[in-house]
């Protein structure tokens, strides 16, 4: 190879011509980028971690919200489901029809798959074990007629008669595996071991069957197997015999592909889930029809009560034909107008009671303040009649009082029928409401012997409430208590939780049924008729005290046990507008045990008797109702009927100073009248 090289002059210098050149000096410039490529390599994979790190976060972010929406997605349909279920008769009817139509196709196409396949097996069975028979028969007898002597004479001999018998053409019939019985010592010179057909070995052929054959004699066996053809794999049948040729025994198997009686139960099996596809969703259909036309009357038979119950008297169903279904809306629409005009001529006679109660108690009024006026100038002056005409002052006025107050609870009673009673709910201690009430309800309690006994926090309960309807709720309640407790002691309870404040009234004096306590809010209703009342009551109180209850949205419950006494229970939302879920004391008291020793909350004690209370200390039971500088309605400050007496008079003085001291501070309610300075013990356990 000849190369041309170009003469480059010499620098001339002062250095000479032989001065070495810069950039000669440096040598040639190095362009591998190996090493930078290596010490790039730790860099990339950094990278490519923290991005394989990223994707695998994102995918598990995004599994995780899948499976996050995907199971409350299932709730939501099985709610779905279940509450559609329980509403709907027509969709009850359809899934139940569907459900039972699919399990019925289902059995029904099991048991003719079944059948069917069993079938195409035993026919095609019987049809190789036929032919299998007839081709042993003539290999053998072949076998027996040949006369060669030489190896290729023989391996040409079995060929072609194995090639006959599997029957080559278009399509193989058949295929044979033959193979020599094991343990054969003679004849040494047998030049064919084995022969199969295209791809086949022995292994094709089960162990049981094998060892079946080699143990018989010219009997025939068979077993199912799976033969491979190409790349599938497909059923067939061996059919298996014994064939002898020059002195060596053969097993010889002919196998029959059933490719074709699968194929032919698989379309059979095809057409039947098609089939049962279809008349699956008929029958759905025909249900869902049929259901329709029977529920549809139903349910408009029930939109339509609705709108009767709501008070919409003028609905009626639509009727079509003479069917039973008509005849049914025809009874309906007659009952729906039966109704109205009786629901019509009771309202009319409603409204005229009403207007009659409220004109004539408004009438009265008039009237009735000037026999008053009367009574009252009697009454007072009745010290100067002879003792008949002084009591019949005495009873002229009672009664006329007695008149009075049921005039203004009819007055109440015909607000609320008319819907023309408000509430006016403000923020208030109901602790002071129920102290203001228990202060004017002493004097009966003093003249009955009973104790009223207070349990409540020492914080006070603020409820939005109308403080009028509660006073006058909780004196029905405890009036009663005082009346029907035998002289016995009465509790009021008071307790609150998140949503609602409660105050439970019991006695322990004669008890309810429990017939009776379920009517016990009904208007002039008494437990026992005979019995006299000695309070004045009209039979309309624990009536307003119940509507009084539902202007608040609160409860009014009463409970009772013959001999145990009662215990009535009053319930209303801290907050107006608010549900109430359970209420802070117990309707069904426990047994009743007056607390002793310390404790932390307020106990108010009112009573005749002398000494101090049960349950409280000896130094406090003196404040009474009396103790304030006011008192209180029949209370008397050196103990009357309405306040508790001291053993001793140091003891006395001491409560009286410091009941006078803590009215004195600004602690003393303007209602509880010095109530406030009762025994300070331990806070009784909140009712569940």
């Amino acid at each position: 190879m000849v190369s041309a090289t170009k003469q480059v002059p010499e620098p001339s210098g002062p250095e000479g011509p032989h001065a070495p050149d810069p950039a000669a000096a440096k040598g040639p410039e190095h362009t591998d980028a190996l090493p930078a490529e290596l010490a790039a390599l730790p860099f990339r994979a950094r990278i490519w971690r923290r991005r394989g790190i990223i994707v695998a976060l994102r995918v598990a972010r995004l599994v995780r919200v899948g499976l996050s929406r995907f199971f409350p997605a299932m709730r939501f349909l099985a709610r779905s489901v279940q509450r559609r279920w329980r509403r709907s008769l027509q969709f009850r009817t359809v899934l139940t029809t569907l459900l039972l139509a699919v399990t019925s196709f289902g059995a029904v196409g099991a048991y003719l798959s079944n059948q069917i396949a069993n079938n195409l097996f035993q026919e095609r069975l019987t049809q190789a074990e036929s032919e299998t028979r007839y081709n042993v028969k003539q290999v053998q007898e072949t076998f027996d007629g040949a006369q060669v002597t030489d190896q290729s004479s023989v391996i040409t001999l079995v060929y072609d008669t194995l090639n006959a018998v599997e029957g080559r053409g278009s399509v193989i019939q058949r295929r044979y595996v033959f193979e020599a019985k094991p343990e054969q010592t003679k004849p040494r010179n047998r030049w064919v071991e084995s022969r199969a057909s295209d791809q086949l070995t022995v292994s094709v052929i089960p162990p049981d069957l094998r060892k079946a054959v080699q143990d018989s004699g010219k009997d025939q066996y068979w077993a199912s197997t799976v033969i491979p053809v190409g790349t599938e794999d497909r059923p067939g049948i061996a059919v298996g015999n014994l064939v002898t040729f020059n002195g060596t025994v053969y097993e010889l198997y002919l196998i029959y592909d059933l490719n074709t009686a699968q194929q032919t139960l698989n379309e059979i099996q095809g057409v039947l889930l098609a089939g049962g596809a279809v008349l699956v969703l008929m029958i759905g259909a025909i249900a869902w029809y049929v259901t329709r036309n029977v529920v549809s009357p139903v349910s408009h038979a029930a939109l339509v009560s609705e709108k009767l119950a709501a008070g919409q008297l003028q609905e009626r169903m639509v009727v079509k034909g003479e069917d039973e279904v008509a005849r049914l809306g025809a009874s309906f629409n007659h009952m729906a107008a039966s109704l109205q005009e009786q629901i019509t001529q009771l309202a009319t006679l409603s409204q005229m009671q009403q207007r009659f109660v409220s004109d004539v108690s408004h009438e009265l009024r008039t009237p009735l303040t000037t026999v008053r006026m009367a009574a009252e100038v009697l009454f007072d002056a009745r010290h100067d009649f002879d003792p008949i005409n002084k009591r019949s002052a005495e009873l002229l006025y009672n009664q006329v009082e007695r008149f009075q107050s049921l005039l203004a609870d009819l007055l109440e009673i015909s607000r609320f029928d008319a819907g023309v009673a408000m509430l006016d709910a403000e923020p208030e201690d109901i602790v002071q409401v129920i102290a203001h009430v228990i202060e004017g309800a002493a004097p009966v309690a003093a003249e009955y012997g009973s104790e009223i006994i207070l349990r409540a926090p020492e914080t006070g309960i603020v409820a939005e409430m109308d403080a009028r309807r509660i006073d006058r709720i909780l004196r029905n309640l405890i009036l009663n208590a005082v009346e029907h407790g035998e002289g016995k002691p009465v509790t009021v309870t008071v307790a609150a939780n998140q949503t609602a404040v409660g105050v439970a009234v019991r006695d322990q004096g004669l008890g309810m049924t429990p017939a009776e306590a379920a009517r016990v809010f009904d208007r002039f209703w008494r437990a026992d008729p005979a019995r006299a009342r000695t309070t004045g009551g009209s039979g309309l109180g624990l009536s307003i005290a119940m509507e009084d209850t539902k202007l608040h949205n609160g409860w009014l419950q009463a409970w009772g046990n013959k001999g145990s006494g009662s215990n009535f229970r009053l319930t209303i939302p801290l907050r107006q507008g608010e549900e109430i879920d359970r209420s802070p004391v117990q309707l069904e008291p426990g047994d009743i045990v007056l607390p002793t020793g310390h404790h932390d909350g307020d106990i108010l004690v009112f009573g005749p008797g002398s000494g101090p209370a049960r349950g409280t200390e000896p130094s406090a039971s003196d404040a009474g109702l009396g103790s304030g500088p006011s008192g209180g309605p029949g209370a008397e400050r050196n103990g009357g009927p309405g306040a508790e007496r001291s053993d001793g008079p140091s003891e006395g003085l001491a409560t009286k100073a410091a009941a006078d001291a803590r009215v004195a501070e600004g602690s003393v309610g303007p209602g509880l009248s010095g109530a406030r300075a009762a025994a300070r013990t331990t806070p009784t356990k909140d009712q569940p």
